[in-house]
């Protein structure tokens, strides 16, 4: 039987990259006693608010369908909001409300690029982001993000991989996983080129209101200069700890939005109206959550360095943001996958392999900041003593 070339391109571009992640769950079902930091789910409940919310919209008869671009409320309150960020009059034509910042990235690169079109994504990247650019037939053009810059993205080493096929430019900041942020002067150097090269910015920004205290938010859709040729994703998923109600958006140029729309409505015709109800409260005010986890990710974040940089060869970078940090292990002589499912084997703590994040991160583990500090303070024992070990075998 014959299968569509979707399938082809992405053929170990879905979950094989999350196989610690798989492994760990099998283990903890199978009654072990773990410590998971692998994934970036947040550390708290969905605000009670929210649900109370979301409960009252459903009891309100609001079940039905939706149009395709959203409920009219939702689009207020991100049209709002994205005024207030930016300084311009934002409308609700330059926004669609999709499920989630996946399904808005795929929307977007499905409107933005095509067959033979090349991308170009820091490495290290999100792993869903190879498979999101596959699945338009468009080729993912690595940019290296080296740990000498904060692991932020270089003007000069896009310049060096740009050629007559590149359409988009992919951002990610804060940036999963290293936490870096770039800076107001990086993205105008970035934008720079862009312009010269007649380049899209699609910037996933879902890490937004995860930015630690000392460093600064900045996004190429708040440069007026930049705006026509800017798409931003993000969601309530990180920001309000509500991964599950699935609920994100674009927001970018009228004329994008308008040929956006009909390849969002192929996919999901309108999203659930009472999600929609749910979402326009949170992005309309402060979140409960967000501080507190903010400071509990960048204190654990601290504890981590603490612990581990410099000692036995290890190196820490350093977050600015988000739920992660990243351990430079190549001192073991281990890849980050080898290194990753024996530690998983021999002191049962789970982290995420580097490799599963490109080809930079080769001899890297990422750690999640989701568990508590006491665990986080255990696994990092655990781990200086796995180290200890492997250096004793090598040597």
């Amino acid at each position: 039987m014959k299968y569509a070339a979707i399938t082809d391109r992405l053929a170990n571009l879905g979950g094989a990259k999350w196989e610690v992640h798989a492994l760990a769950k099998e283990m903890a079902a199978a009654g072990h006693d773990l410590i998971q930091l692998t994934i970036g789910e947040p550390d708290v409940t969905t605000p009670p608010a929210l649900i109370a919310e979301a409960k009252r919209a459903m009891d309100a008869g609001r079940l039905g369908y939706s149009n395709g671009r959203g409920e009219p409320a939702l689009l207020e309150a991100l049209a709002a909001r994205y005024s207030r960020r930016t300084g311009r009059q934002i409308s609700t034509d330059q926004i669609a409300c999709l499920p989630g910042t996946q399904t808005a990235l795929y929307a977007v690169l499905l409107t933005l690029t095509g067959p033979d079109d090349e991308v170009l994504v820091g490495d290290p990247l999100y792993a869903t982001y190879e498979g999101l650019i596959a699945s338009t037939g468009a080729v993912a053009v690595p940019v290296p993000l080296h740990a000498a810059h904060g692991f932020r993205m270089q003007a000069a080493d896009v310049a060096a991989r740009i050629t007559p096929r590149s359409r988009l430019l992919f951002l990610n900041t804060p940036h999963n996983p290293t936490g870096a942020i770039l800076r107001a002067a990086d993205i105008a150097a970035l934008g720079e080129l862009a312009e010269a090269h007649d380049l899209w910015l699609l910037s996933d920004e879902v890490y937004e209101e995860l930015v630690f205290d000392g460093a600064v938010f900045a996004s190429p859709f708040d440069d007026e200069k930049l705006a026509e040729r800017t798409v931003v994703t993000a969601s309530i998923s990180k920001s309000h700890a509500a991964p599950g109600f699935r609920s994100g958006w674009c927001v970018g140029p009228s004329e994008f939005s308008a040929r956006l729309l009909p390849v969002a409505e192929t996919m999901l015709f309108g999203n659930q109206p009472f999600i929609a109800d749910m979402t326009a409260l949170a992005v309309s005010q402060p979140s409960e959550v967000a501080a507190g986890m903010r400071a509990r990710f960048a204190r654990r974040a601290g504890l981590i360095y603490g612990k581990l940089h410099g000692v036995q060869g290890l190196r820490v970078h350093r977050p600015e943001a988000g739920m992660f940090t990243v351990v430079d292990i190549n001192s073991t002589g281990m890849t980050g996958e080898a290194f990753a499912r024996a530690f998983l084997a021999e002191e049962k703590v789970a982290v995420m392999p580097g490799e599963s994040f490109g080809a930079a991160l080769a001899g890297w583990v990422r750690i999640s900041l989701t568990q508590d500090d006491a665990l986080v303070a255990e696994a990092c024992d655990r781990l200086l003593g796995f180290v200890a070990r492997q250096q004793e075998k090598a040597a």
